[in-house]
């Protein structure tokens, strides 16, 4: 078993479970890493369990972007507040009907942009999850990197309703294939 070390994108590593694998990104919670034979895993920083083929110091570039999303993150995390995520243009105004199977019944109209608030309330719950799951003190680095699997899962499963964002950075994100 290795001592805890804080590694760098490129490090290579040796899983217990999944084999030979490289890191190819790092977060406040895990490293995600790219296994041979089981694809993209995240596995928690504070993990011992593993064997590191080859240490890749971490680098301390921090861009921006990276600065600015940290403060959206602590802020979401912490003051609760919802993001203004604009609805793309070809939907405003619009309406969504859902039309029963059985013809004696009425359709369903819905206003878009009300459906759309739902949406977008739905995914700032789940990051605000995400953000208290990744602090909570009394789980483990597995239980977390496992909670944040299945996040990612339910990220996957709303991908359908990308179509009504205006940018694509407000886009839903599931795990992505290799």
């Amino acid at each position: 078993m290795s001592e805890i070390q804080t590694l760098g994108v490129g490090s290579r590593v040796s899983h217990p479970a999944y084999g030979e694998g490289v890191i190819v990104e790092i977060d406040t919670a895990a490293y995600k890493v790219s296994f041979i034979k089981y694809g993209l895993k995240h596995v928690g920083r504070n993990y011992k369990s593993w064997d590191i083929i080859e240490a890749i110091p971490p680098t301390n570039k921090v861009t921006f972007d990276d600065a600015e999303q940290s403060l959206v993150k602590i802020l979401r995390a912490w003051a609760d507040i919802t993001e203004v995520v604009d609805l793309g243009d070809k939907w405003e105004g619009g309406t969504m009907i859902l039309r029963p199977g059985d013809t004696d019944l009425k359709d369903k109209e819905i206003p878009i942009d009300v459906f759309f608030h739902k949406i977008v309330m739905l995914r700032d719950r789940l990051r605000v999850m995400e953000q208290r799951i990744n602090s909570h003190k009394k789980l483990s680095d597995e239980d977390k990197v496992n909670l944040q699997q299945y996040l990612t899962r339910i990220y996957g499963s709303l991908t359908t309703f990308n179509v009504l964002f205006k940018y694509k950075k407000d886009h839903f994100v599931g795990e992505k294939s290799q």
